[in-house]
């Protein structure tokens, strides 16, 4: 499943611009893979009128062949999903070709969609979809026009579109999600980010389960810290939340007096 063993994909049976398939070589801004063809044709052109080039396919398979082909910077998973399950499309393109996966699901794709989340997906959404609530997400997963295509704070550097990060020159890997947290505090280094802020840009939700962000956020300082040596911190910062620290100086120290930091 690589560009280079695919031409460009075949236009999925409905083919014409019904697909929303982009025609002029670029990559899609959004893959999408939904069952229910009226429902994708509806959502298409939302998406279109928004801005947003995307790549229409109708089951999980399909969704894996265009994935390697066609290097989409998102994707959307119907849950349901025919063929291959919206859980197992989201571990495989993980570890293949790893991009922001959101599911949309209704109350019957419920527990796939759960399965989803657990194997990397970014954010879960209602199905049928509302385009405002998945455009944030976009922005957010995926490198806008012109942005910076490589971050770096203290010893971390982050490729933005290649998910890809390097700690002291050498490779870290993260899952999709880590990737966007780590990502999102290396868009504001030194700077206090909120639980909410936090939650509202990753997941797309005013709230979560109080410990899913705590989770992920120790996940990727022990990564940092136990797998690759960095010399940044992640520091959380009692009642407001989360600061990515660049570790120039001692790394040891506490942070500004008058600040309960917690490191654990």
């Amino acid at each position: 499943m690589t560009p280079e063993a695919h031409g460009p994909p075949a236009t999925a049976s409905t083919g014409g611009p019904d697909d929303g398939r982009p025609d002029d070589g670029r990559p899609p801004d959004l893959l999408l893979a939904e069952p229910d063809r009226e429902l994708a044709r509806d959502v298409v052109a939302r998406f279109l009128n928004a801005g947003v080039r995307t790549l229409v396919c109708h089951d999980g398979a399909e969704a894996l062949l265009r994935v390697g082909a066609s290097r989409p910077k998102a994707v959307l998973l119907a849950a349901p999903l025919p063929v291959v399950g919206a859980a197992a499309v989201t571990e495989l393109i993980a570890r293949l070709h790893p991009v922001p996966v959101i599911v949309g699901a209704g109350a019957e794709g419920a527990a796939e969609a759960t399965a989803a989340l657990s194997a990397g997906a970014v954010a879960f959404v209602a199905r049928p979809y509302r385009a405002e609530e998945i455009l944030p997400l976009l922005k957010v997963g995926t490198a806008s026009e012109g942005a910076a295509r490589m971050l770096v704070v203290g010893d971390i550097e982050l490729d933005v579109e290649g998910f890809h990060v390097y700690v002291r020159g050498r490779s870290l890997t993260l899952p999709v999600r880590e990737f966007l947290l780590l990502r999102y505090l290396m868009e504001r280094p030194n700077k206090v980010v909120s639980r909410g802020e936090l939650t509202k840009a990753l997941w797309g939700a005013e709230k979560l389960d109080s410990n899913t962000l705590t989770v992920h956020v120790r996940r990727v300082r022990n990564k940092l810290r136990d797998e690759a040596g960095s010399r940044c911190t992640i520091d959380a910062i009692r009642g407001m939340g989360y600061r990515l620290e660049s570790g120039r100086e001692n790394p040891g120290a506490s942070g500004r007096a008058g600040v309960k930091v917690n490191r654990g």
